[in-house]
Parts: C-alpha cells; sequence; structure tokens
C-alpha cells in the first residue's frame, strides 16, 4: 500500500469512528463533517479530495433509536449510504468499505458463517441489508472493488448511551432498589472497538474484496455482562425476566482468521470496563 494513500472516512464522531481515527494516526484521512443525507455535500467532498478509498462507518445504530424513528433510520443507513456509493463511482474510488452489522441475520444456534442466508433480525438489520444489495449491485457494475464488513456487537468504555452496554452499567450503578432486568436471554457476539479499527486496517492493507464477518467467534450471554456489572457495584437485590424468545448471533470467523494474524480475545471485564 503506498504511504500516500488518501482515505475519506465517514462517521469519525462515533465511537468507532473515534478509534479507528486514533489508531489510523499516521495515514492521511479527510473526515466527511456534514450530514451524508445531504447528497450535495456528499459529492462535493469526495470529488474535491480525490480519494483512494472511502470507509463508510456512518449510520444509526442503536437499536432504540433506529425503532423510535424508522424514517429517519432507513434515510441515513440506506439513502445516505447511496449518496456515497453513487459519489464513490463518479469520482471511480478505488477501494470501498462499508460497516454493516450481523443484524442482517436471523438468529442461529450454529455459529454464523458469510454464507449464511440474510434474514435480517431487526429492523435496523434490513436497513444495512438494503444498503448491502445496493452496493453490490452498483459497484460490481461499474468494477469497483468494495468490503462489506459485518460487524457483530462491540461496545467500549466510552460507547454513548442508547446501546445495551452503557445503559446497563448506568441504571445498575445508580440503583438503589431492587433491579428487575429483562430479556437478557441472548448470546451475542463482542469484539472491540479497537480490534475492530485493527481488522478494517488488515482489510484496507489487502484491499480485500466481498463480504466478511468482523467478530470474535466467542459467544457472550448477555446476563454474564448484567452480573458482572452486578458485582462491579456490589448489587445483590435483583431479578431476571425472560419476556422473549431466546436469540443467538454469534459469527464464524474462518475467513477473518485467514487474512489477519489477530488473536481476538475480548473478556467482558476488558470490553466494558
Amino acid at each position: 500500500m503506498k504511504k500516500t494513500i488518501n482515505i475519506g472516512l465517514t462517521g469519525s464522531t462515533g465511537s468507532l469512528g473515534k478509534v479507528v481515527l486514533k489508531n489510523f494516526r499516521l495515514k492521511k484521512i479527510n473526515t466527511f463533517k456534514n450530514d451524508i443525507t445531504n447528497r450535495k455535500k456528499v459529492f462535493e467532498w469526495i470529488q474535491k479530495n480525490n480519494f483512494d478509498v472511502i470507509i463508510h462507518l456512518a449510520a444509526v445504530v442503536p437499536i432504540k433509536t433506529v425503532n423510535k424513528n424508522r424514517t429517519k433510520a432507513k434515510n441515513v443507513n440506506f439513502y445516505g449510504t447511496k449518496n456515497i456509493v453513487d459519489a464513490c463511482v463518479k469520482s471511480n474510488i478505488s477501494w470501498f468499505f462499508f460497516s454493516s452489522t450481523s443484524h442482517v441475520y436471523s438468529s442461529s444456534k450454529n455459529k454464523i458463517s458469510e454464507n449464511f442466508s440474510t434474514k435480517p433480525i431487526s429492523f435496523y438489520g434490513n436497513t444495512k441489508l438494503q444498503a448491502e444489495k445496493y452496493i453490490i449491485k452498483k459497484l460490481n457494475k461499474k468494477k469497483i472493488s468494495y468490503c462489506i464488513g459485518r460487524i457483530f456487537s462491540t461496545t467500549n468504555k466510552d460507547q454513548k448511551k442508547g446501546y445495551l452496554i452503557p445503559d446497563l452499567k448506568k441504571r445498575i450503578s445508580k440503583s438503589k432498589k431492587k433491579l428487575v432486568l429483562k430479556n437478557l436471554n441472548h448470546f451475542r457476539d463482542f469484539i472491540s472497538m479497537t480490534n475492530i479499527s485493527k481488522v478494517i486496517f488488515y482489510l484496507l492493507n489487502k484491499r480485500y474484496k466481498g463480504i466478511i464477518n468482523i467478530a470474535s467467534g466467542n459467544p457472550i450471554h448477555l446476563k454474564d455482562i448484567a452480573l458482572t456489572i452486578l458485582k462491579k457495584h456490589n448489587k445483590k437485590n435483583y431479578e431476571f425476566i425472560d419476556n422473549t424468545t431466546a436469540t443467538s448471533l454469534v459469527g464464524n470467523i474462518s475467513k477473518l482468521k485467514k487474512i489477519t494474524n489477530l488473536r481476538i480475545n475480548d473478556s467482558i471485564k476488558k470490553l466494558i470496563f
């Protein structure tokens, strides 16, 4: 990879975007500071800067936020991505990275590989799958290389409210009454944002083409996360209530292991605190 590679980054103010900026600090990165639903601004930014590659992270992600305003979520996650892709085509970008999600899959008792059927487990996943399909159709037609990284669950100590773990931490730490914790009977696959940024770096260096799971491959029960936080704050008066059918989204990372030499082993405590 040439040292002077010019990278365009969306979503730089988000938790993952900040980590990517920090870990890519020696690279030439230009961040998009406007709304990706503003098609004119998107085209101006990409055409003006003559990027070699685009790393597209901008999205509406928290499930609660998405479900409260589905129109906005679709506008950003699908139509905003469409704007980015169309601008990439016009400027003949050489490589495009799209941060997708494990939510494009349905729940499975087995680890999920990239060729697993796509049946979104959430509306958020649906918006991302629509964007994936547009990317594949548009960029294949124009012969522009792209990588779709299906990112599984993630967190870090600076993650904003609206996500499961920061909301659990806040609620548990401030509670003075009995805690009733609902619907944590699910398995998820957590990978740290630092490791995600390292994976993206590897994919960029190799100009990886296609769809790839970005995950740890390790199932974590959401109740275990809650129990870890409860123990940290010495909370003993609590009850778990399961009102929903248990689901599981855990990645098969065989493909990822072939590409990178990273050892991804993020413990619950390391992820949370």
